[in-house]
């Protein structure tokens, strides 16, 4: 590694952490250049890129400055000066008034060096005093602080009422709009919609509506990782729950049980989007998550899985066969669904009676018929296969093997003329085999039905416009299974930050084992063999692991180590 030797290279606080071993010289150079680049404070820039524990930071810019570390929650927040909480900084989660002595307006704040701070001391007529704060709880804060003051006005505004049914403004983008508010009023649809279409903009799978005691959060996941994006007065919680209730055809008044429904929207150039709504009684109110089904957004094609070209060739080969089991498997998030959507889609003719019986029915597909599960009226994954058995099926899918009863009579189907395709919850093709076993499934069955397994994760892909170069020391390389002979000519990538994308990853793509049944594999499952042996057995027969899949991915820029190494937390 190149070594930064001079403060001319590397200067400052950026310096200061270097020398400090705080970060490494590499990286805390390219950390200033990429501040630099984007605009944003270097300390900001740390804790949003996750380079350094925001504790650490704040503790790091304290000794630096020379300035007072303080723990905002150790602050009486009634003192705060309310009227300062419209200036420009404070709007933009960079400093908070905490109070007002001897003439001294006391403000905490992430970094000392950011523009238009000294302004505050012409907005408001004080001197000011400066104590260092930890980022994410100062940005709490301040919004917990700002939606006290817009409840505040709410409750000016409607005459000091504290009624649902009052007059209240809607904060939003730094703005403020007044209606009259009930779950089908036009400012309540109009905000619900909002976080919807944002969420389809920025290919978010699911949405959270999360009450706490003194907070009300929305989240998006986005590349299976949650971003907070919104925290609106805890006020407004009830009519935009009850909004989505009614979108959802659920009971408005129901607040003791979970209920779950689903809703359609139009969406401007882009079709029908279908939501999956789930509702759940929390400790302070209900928490509500949307699940986003825009098949505008995924692809029911084998080519884009993801799989290396000799993965794709075993599993098209397996498609191929007329009878038999075929089993993906992984986490919650993986993937699965979308790879047997992908297969039913490649497999769909007008030749071939498929069925599939999922909870739920996650995306409609044309010419298949599809069965969503009703335990509530008997109508299970074991019931409804057996009455897929007396409608002639070619191919049938099962949602998930959740139990033996499933299991066996996947088995059956598989073992009579059918080609069954189905999920479990495994980490591996040997783990999947042991598992099944485990449930009670004979060994013999189980040998003669499955034709191959195939493990999946998700890895974030990362950004093409702002990924930058990664230099890695040979140790570390070699720990993470690059091999040495391969180390010289590595060129690896991690994550940037660009307007494109979100935390500098955009999409994501699935890395895979692909364990077709090998006759000596076969003879080992008959014996009862547990996960060690059929993993041995594997490896012997050259096939390759998640983590090696993964290693690929990183060695073609595709995804960034680190990425590699959450996916496997």
């Amino acid at each position: 590694m190149e070594e930064i030797s001079s403060k001319s290279s590397l200067s400052g606080f950026a310096y200061y952490l270097s020398e400090s071993g705080f970060l490494d010289q590499k990286i805390a150079l390219d950390a200033l250049q990429q501040a630099s680049t984007n605009k944003v404070s270097y300390v900001d820039y740390l804790v949003k890129q996750r380079l350094l524990d925001p504790t650490i930071v704040a503790k790091a810019t304290s000794e630096y400055f020379g300035l007072p570390l303080c723990e905002i929650k150790a602050f009486n927040l009634e003192l705060v000066p309310t009227e300062f909480l419209n200036i420009q900084l404070v709007r933009k989660r960079l400093a908070l008034p905490l109070f007002i002595k001897k003439g001294f307006l006391y403000l905490a704040i992430t970094d000392p060096t950011i523009e238009n701070l000294y302004d505050v001391r012409f907005l408001t007529g004080l001197d000011v005093r400066l104590l260092i704060a930890e980022g994410a709880e100062l940005a709490r804060v301040i919004d917990e602080m700002l939606n006290k003051l817009i409840v505040s006005e709410i409750n000016q505004n409607s005459g000091g009422q504290d009624s649902e049914t009052s007059n209240i403004k809607a904060f939003k983008d730094e703005s403020t709009e007044v209606a009259s508010y009930d779950a089908d009023s036009a400012p309540v649809v109009n905000y619900v919609n909002k976080i919807i279409l944002d969420a389809v903009e920025k290919h978010a799978s699911d949405i959270h509506f999360e009450r706490y005691e003194n907070e009300f959060r929305i989240r998006y996941r986005i590349n299976g990782v949650l971003y907070p994006i919104a925290q609106p007065p805890l006020k407004l919680a009830n009519y935009l729950l009850a909004r989505i209730k009614i979108m959802s055809n659920l009971d408005i008044t129901e607040h003791r049980i979970p209920q779950d429904g689903r809703f359609k929207l139009t969406l401007p150039h882009r079709g029908v989007l279908d939501s999956r709504v789930s509702v759940c009684p929390t400790l302070y109110g209900e928490k509500i998550v949307l699940r986003l089904l825009d098949p505008s957004q995924i692809s029911h094609s084998l080519d884009e899985l993801g799989m290396e070209p000799f993965q794709k060739d075993l599993f098209i080969d397996a498609l191929g066969h007329t009878q038999g089991m075929i089993l993906v498997t992984g986490p919650t998030g993986s993937g699965k669904t979308v790879t047997l959507y992908s297969a039913l889609n490649y497999l769909n003719s007008t030749e071939d009676n498929i069925m599939t019986v999922e909870d739920p029915v996650e995306i409609p597909l044309k010419g298949i018929n599809q069965v969503h599960v009703n335990p509530k009226v008997g109508l299970t994954f074991a019931t409804v296969l057996r009455s897929f058995l007396r409608q002639d099926p070619d191919i049938i899918m099962v949602g998930e093997i959740r139990d033996l009863e499933t299991a066996e009579i996947s088995i059956e189907a598989s073992q009579t003329g059918h080609l069954v395709l189905s999920t479990l919850h495994t980490n591996s093709g040997p783990e999947t085999v042991a598992r099944l076993m485990g449930m009670g499934v004979e060994p013999f069955n189980l040998a003669t039905a499955l034709i191959i397994v195939i493990a999946q994760r998700l890895l974030r892909v990362l950004c093409n416009h702002c990924k930058q170069k990664e230099t890695i020391p040979e140790d570390i390389l070699l720990t993470e299974g690059f091999k040495k002979d391969e180390i010289s000519k590595l060129q690896l990538f991690k994550a940037g930050s660009c307007e494109r994308c979100t935390h500098g990853y955009k999409g994501r793509t699935g890395i895979f084992e692909v364990m077709p049944i090998s006759e000596e594999m076969r003879l080992l499952i008959m014996r009862g063999a547990n996960s060690i042996e059929l993993s041995e057995l594997a490896k012997k027969e050259k096939i390759q692991d998640l983590r090696t899949a993964g290693l690929e991915k990183v060695r073609l820029g595709i995804t960034s180590l680190t990425e590699l190494n959450r996916s496997f937390k």
